[in-house]
């Protein structure tokens, strides 16, 4: 029996196209709320990026598993990434003059805007963060900060990852996108997201579903009971999946609950 299920958001819950919820989720969501099924958000975005959505969720998962939250904003899990890895990134930042977005608990920042992040912010649809100059982001990442960085994001091309994951010693990239990747702790994860909120509400990974379409999704497709990869996700995403359904444009999330028996 599934008790709860978790839902990426870009490219599951959201199509990349219509930037929008489809009406058969929307009434998938009802019938699993009715079935007493709990639903959450599992997502690379922080919280302040998460759009208003018709939905219900108990719980959120966000940037891969550095902040777990449940009910209102009940915070389960924090899992920052390390001081050192932080100045190190940022030192590489100013030297390779890149873009970063740093994500905290509750703000979002970037070092500045360039015509790539802005066809980013066209096709994502999110709100664009506030301009904060390299030398304030090196403040954000004194340890026990309310501004600690929890994921970075790396406007550079996959060539370009392994250099920097061998400065960084404590972090890995999971890239999602070919435009950038992100930078978390390395014992960050969705998974160990979804670890956390199983033991907070008493459930079993057997009694557990995922969607997601990306490369860290992964991990959370092959913890849960019941992994499922959009139509619209990459191979080797579809190859950890128990399922593959349509894609974010075709009702994916209702077809497959409704193939699998879940509503």
């Amino acid at each position: 029996m599934i008790r709860a299920i978790f839902f990426d958001i870009d490219g599951t819950l959201l199509s990349y196209r219509t930037r929008s919820i489809l009406p058969g989720t929307i009434e998938a969501f009802r019938q699993l709320r009715a079935k007493g099924i709990r639903t959450f958000i599992s997502s690379g975005r922080p919280r302040v990026l998460i759009p208003p959505m018709q939905l219900t969720f108990d719980g959120y998962i966000t940037v891969n598993g550095g902040l777990c939250a449940v009910g209102d904003n009940q915070i389960i899990l924090r899992n920052p990434i390390n001081t050192d890895d932080c100045r190190q990134w940022l030192e590489y930042v100013e030297q390779h003059n890149l873009v970063t977005m740093c994500f905290t608990e509750n703000e979002m920042f970037i070092n500045r805007i360039d015509d790539a992040v802005m066809r980013l912010h066209d096709q994502l649809g999110f709100d664009m963060p506030p301009i904060k100059p390299i030398k304030e982001l090196y403040l954000s990442c004194e340890e026990e900060s309310s501004s600690t960085p929890y994921q970075f994001i790396a406007m550079q091309p996959a060539a370009d990852d392994e250099k920097v994951l061998s400065i960084l010693n404590h972090c890995r990239m999971p890239r999602w996108h070919t435009a950038f990747t992100d930078v978390i702790p390395d014992d960050s994860s969705k998974a160990v997201g979804i670890e956390c909120i199983l033991k907070h509400y008493g459930i079993d990974r057997e009694e557990t579903m995922a969607f997601g379409d990306g490369a860290n999704d992964i991990e959370m497709l092959d913890y849960v009971g019941t992994g499922v990869a959009m139509g619209n996700a990459a191979d080797i995403v579809k190859q950890h999946a128990d399922y593959v359904t349509d894609d974010a444009d075709s009702e994916g999330i209702l077809h497959a609950l409704q193939n699998l028996h879940i509503i």
